[in-house]
């Protein structure tokens, strides 16, 4: 049985040495990842704004940076993490900061105005549209609650939902989901890496308590005889 308990405690000291390692490549790659990113978004250089108290402001006002928090919170339903978001290093290289940025597109886009220029009258569904100079509210609407037919809404909808807000808005998602692999992907080396550590522990406490134990022979003194 001690024999048997003994390989079987080896085995599971190399399957842990195993896990181990996978755990530590694992960890240097997303390291490299994190690197990477990192470049890329100094290169970029986006950053988000903070006042002197720390915080998060939009165009100077902490109210605007509110207004965008809640479209991402309470609209989006995203779970900020207020550690992601850090007045000592503004540059958007987190999930977070990536989805305030993201949010910040989309609450200007969604709280503007567009201006729409008519040369000629149209009709459109019984209502006839005079040529002239008109200013559309986007009025909280996304690119598909437009009537692209209309007159006035199409136009404004290309306006509004340009490509480069799109493309902005596509290249913060990458971001956002590059930035939450690597975190995932850290988690996962760490539990690799404890994995591995507990079976080496456990195979290793097998081995240690199967050893055979040293038998203590007794030496025996002869008796004195009486005098």
């Amino acid at each position: 049985m001690n024999t048997r308990l003994t390989r079987l405690g080896i085995v599971l000291v190399v399957i842990g040495v195993a896990f181990v390692a996978a755990g530590a490549f694992a960890f240097v790659k997303t390291q490299e990842g994190y690197r990477s990113l990192n470049a890329f978004s100094a290169a970029q250089n986006v950053k988000l704004s903070y006042n002197q108290d720390g915080q998060l402001v939009d165009r100077g006002e902490t109210t605007g940076a509110a207004a965008i928090m809640s479209l991402l919170k309470d609209d989006w339903g995203y779970p900020v993490v207020a550690g992601d978001l850090n007045p000592d290093d503004p540059i958007v290289n987190t999930p977070t900061e990536y989805m305030f940025q993201m949010a910040t597109i989309a609450h200007h886009t969604l709280t503007g105005t567009q201006t729409v220029v008519l040369t000629e009258p149209v009709d459109y569904n019984g209502t006839t549209y005079a040529a002239g100079t008109y200013e559309v509210a986007v009025d909280g609407r996304y690119f598909s609650d437009f009537d692209r037919l209309n007159p006035i809404d199409g136009p404004a909808r290309d306006l509004a939902w340009s490509g480069t807000a799109h493309a902005l808005i596509a290249e913060l998602g990458v971001g956002t989901t590059t930035a939450s692999a690597l975190q995932l992907a850290l988690v996962m080396a760490g539990l690799m890496g404890g994995l591995g550590a507990t079976l080496i522990l456990t195979g290793g406490g097998l081995v240690w308590a199967t050893r055979p134990e040293k038998v203590t022979v007794p030496v025996l003194k002869p008796a004195m005889m009486p005098a």
